[in-house]
């Protein structure tokens, strides 16, 4: 038995740990849990638990159901919403076949394997993502309009009536008890939109923590009465909620997206990479941005990206390179803007690192910067400019990742089939769907 897993025994022990909750993700990104007694927990380091894939989304058909979850001991950490005595904890599995190897269905396989290919080319992988959300008083009832805990907008003082601020407070110290570090938290532009931006972790463990924040989030509105939505656009009239993503990569102790002199401070590399996210945009959103509400945020204006192109301090660009701060030449990165809070970060991340890593690969040449404000120009002038545009919808973004060897070979053929056939049929579902607007709009006058 390794050190971590000994620490992980002997800390059940001191803390009066009942139940172990072993934690997953689906293809799709959903959480998924089963709890443990302590005493199993040797057995589950050694073997794993043993449970049915076939009921989980994307992981097996009925004939080769049976499944392992194995406990990763780094991991560890105690929930604290459950009280402290007695304790429950949780750790997140690596899914395994029988016979003890990787499944690849496994969406935090997925982004392990991308991962080992930048350290191959000497990389480490950081991210940093802004998570938006809204927060409602009450569950929304269905066909009901919800109801947001405020009407404030963007970086307002809220009293204390509202409840995002000491809402995010709440949120905020669970998570520091968990150690996820939180950079900045404020009020987004829409009523009840909040953000809280995560401290920048290896995107392994930050996938990790993006799935942790959501279940604080929404434990702690439940125990507040009050609902957290991720939907990336749950009102026409108000801002969608995103998850831009701050990436660098790293050679050892530097900074492979620094050079000093250069223009913005960018390398090389770093050009590259960019150009390599912006290349394979169109190919990756039906991933990056995966349900068929993803694209009401995206066609909605403002600061959510419509276009595949890159500025400086654009925020109407796809991707964007922040200010260097003088001296500190680790906080040199690119922020990609495209991504939903309700991605599956697994999968969002890989495909991110993988279309990067292709155009640092393949020398892509870095197209030049945008500088006017994207959604202002007419559709002339952005083609004049050699600007495209994302998918419009969900169907247009399948129907371009079908034809991706770079989505095909880093999602591996399971999960990148099971994904395509899940996302035709909810664009199937979607389109026969009579909506509201379309009821008040022709029943009138049809």
């Amino acid at each position: 038995m390794g050190k971590q897993e000994a620490f992980v025994l002997r800390a059940l022990e001191e803390r009066d740990v009942r139940f172990v909750r072993l934690w997953f993700t689906d293809v799709l990104g959903s959480l998924k849990s089963v709890s443990i007694a302590p005493a199993e927990l040797e057995g589950a380091f050694a073997e794993g638990i043993g449970f049915d894939g076939s009921s989980i989304e994307g992981f097996a058909r009925v004939h080769e159901a049976d499944m392992l979850a194995k406990p990763d001991p780094s991991t560890f950490q105690i929930l604290p919403w459950r009280g402290e005595t007695p304790a429950t904890a949780r750790m997140f599995c690596d899914i395994q076949l029988p016979d003890g190897t990787p499944s690849f269905a496994d969406p935090r396989h997925v982004l392990k394997r991308a991962m080992q290919k930048a350290a191959d080319m000497g990389f480490t992988y950081y991210t940093h993502p802004e998570i938006e959300f809204y927060l409602f008083k009450g569950k929304p009832e269905a066909g009901g309009r919800p109801v947001p805990v405020d009407d404030s907008g963007y970086f307002d003082h809220t009293a204390q009536g509202g409840g995002g601020q000491d809402f995010r407070r709440e949120v905020i110290t669970m998570l520091e008890s968990m150690g996820i570090s939180v950079e900045f938290s404020h009020h987004e532009a829409g009523p009840g939109q909040q953000e809280i931006d995560l401290r920048y972790a290896d995107a392994l463990s930050m996938a990790d923590n993006i799935m942790t924040f959501r279940t604080v989030v929404r434990e702690v509105a439940l125990n507040n009465n009050k609902w957290a939505s991720f939907m990336p656009k749950p009102f026409t009239e108000h801002p969608g909620s995103g998850m831009h993503t701050h990436v660098s990569l790293f050679e050892g102790d530097e900074n492979a997206f620094y050079e000093a002199g250069a223009e913005y401070q960018l390398s090389g590399t770093g050009r590259a990479f960019i150009a390599g996210v912006l290349r394979h945009s169109a190919e990756i959103a039906a991933v990056t941005n995966q349900w068929v509400n993803s694209y009401k945020r995206l066609a909605g204006g403002g600061e959510a990206p419509s276009y595949i192109c890159w500025g400086h301090n654009n925020r109407s660009a796809l991707v964007r390179v922040p200010m260097y701060k003088p001296h500190k030449s680790g906080s040199a990165r690119v922020e990609h803007r495209g991504i939903d809070a309700a991605s599956n970060p697994y999968l969002a991340f890989a495909l991110l690192l993988a279309a990067g890593l292709k155009g640092i690969e393949e020398g892509y040449d870095l197209p030049p910067e945008t500088e006017d404000d994207v959604w202002s120009l007419s559709e002339r002038e952005r083609k004049a400019l050699g600007i495209p545009s994302l998918p419009r919808n969900l169907d247009e973004a399948v129907r371009i990742m079908e034809g991706s060897d770079l989505v095909a070979e880093t999602l591996g053929e399971h999960v990148f089939d099971f994904f395509l056939r899940n996302k035709r049929q909810e664009w199937q579902d979607y389109r026969t769907q009579v909506t509201q607007f379309e009821i008040d709009k022709l029943m009138p006058i049809v």
